[in-house]
């Protein structure tokens, strides 16, 4: 005795919707012929667990593809209308006993047309949202690939300059190293309060702090110790600070270039996330020795001294805030260190993850 399962049927104007109510249906076999959908197979249906079948004699030609899937509950059958249209019934002859309206999907022709329309605005809603948001994309990732190329091209200058010069006059060269890369030295730097900008207005997805203790740090040697202090031109920890700040930056920034188009050179990687670690320590190393340099400068030229009432009768110098500096300096340290370490470890495992 052929056992059938319930039925629930409903459509759309391409595409017909079955609902056959078969617990953890197996073997599964649906198939269509000419006008004709078969099914079988072995389930938890109205008659317990058995195989069931049936099989439906549609009015209208249908498209031989057909898709089925299977939940524990039920199995749900899509079949493609040959042309677009409403049909009156479902089958040919009078509706078999087993076959009955989904109600959970019932739609009036009216109805479905209203919900073509729905999903049509819905649709071009959201396509013309990622346009603008491409457009946005765009606009940012041309903006960071120009600021990148720019940091790059003058620290590749300051870096290869000193280089050259290094090997061409050799000890003589570190002693006008602030003359001869200065100015391109501030402009880099200057410029580089973007990225504190960039991190705080969500441009790039990084931290503020790390970026703000760097670029605040970098610009107070460059500008209140080197800047400020004309005897303070000719010393040769001038070129190791300048040297090193440029060898660290002409792999980061080609690196960040490379990544506004979701590229990557392997070799450029490592090199971003390993070079900081013997040159970013030594470079704070020579800040602070150039730090120490000035503070006999400061306090024998009283400059940016703090002037006191006239009662007290002295003032304050600027060496103690540099005392207090340098401590802070090794604190900011530890943080951007931290920092960084912490960036290394989670893309060096992001990477063995993917290759696993």
């Amino acid at each position: 005795m052929v056992l059938t399962p319930l039925v629930y049927w409903a459509q759309r104007h391409e595409e017909i919707y079955l609902r056959v109510e078969l617990t953890d249906a197996q073997n599964i076999d649906v198939h269509v012929h000419e006008k004709v959908l078969r099914f079988r197979a072995q389930g938890h249906g109205a008659k317990g667990q058995n195989e069931y079948e049936f099989s439906l004699e549609f009015i209208l030609p249908v498209k031989a593809e057909v898709s089925h899937k299977s939940t524990q509950r039920q199995v749900n059958i899509t079949v493609r209308k040959e042309q677009r249209g409403w049909w009156e019934r479902l089958v040919q002859e009078r509706k078999p006993v087993f076959l009955a309206p989904d109600f959970d999907r019932w739609l009036d022709e009216s109805d479905a047309e209203m919900e073509i329309r729905e999903k049509e605005e819905k649709r071009n809603r959201l396509k013309a949202s990622r346009h603008k948001e491409q457009g946005f994309v765009s606009l940012k990732t041309g903006f960071l690939f120009v600021y990148n190329l720019v940091q790059f091209l003058g620290f590749s200058w300051i870096f290869f300059n000193m280089t050259v010069r290094l090997f061409m006059f050799g000890k003589d060269s570190l002693y006008d190293t602030f003359h001869a890369i200065s100015d391109v030295m501030f402009f880099c730097q200057i410029l580089a309060a973007v990225e504190v900008l960039n991190a705080a207005f969500g441009v790039v997805r990084t931290g503020v702090a790390p970026t703000l203790i760097q670029v605040v740090g970098r610009n107070f040697i460059l500008f209140i110790i080197f800047g400020s202090l004309e005897e303070m031109h000719n010393k040769p920890v001038v070129f190791f600070v300048f040297y090193l700040w440029s060898a660290i930056e002409i792999f980061r920034y080609p690196f960040y270039m490379l990544g506004c188009f979701n590229t990557e050179w392997k070799a450029l990687t490592w090199l971003r996330y390993t070079v900081w670690i013997p040159l970013y320590p030594l470079g704070v190393i020579a800040e602070a020795v150039a730090v120490i340099q000035s503070i006999p400068i400061f306090d024998e030229t009283k400059l940016l001294s703090i002037p006191l009432p006239k009662a007290v009768g002295t003032s304050i110098s600027f060496s103690y805030f540099l005392h207090v500096y340098l401590i802070l300096m090794f604190l900011g340290l530890f943080i951007n260190f931290r920092h960084l370490y912490k960036q290394r470890k989670r893309r060096f495992r992001t990477k063995k993850r993917k290759a696993n």
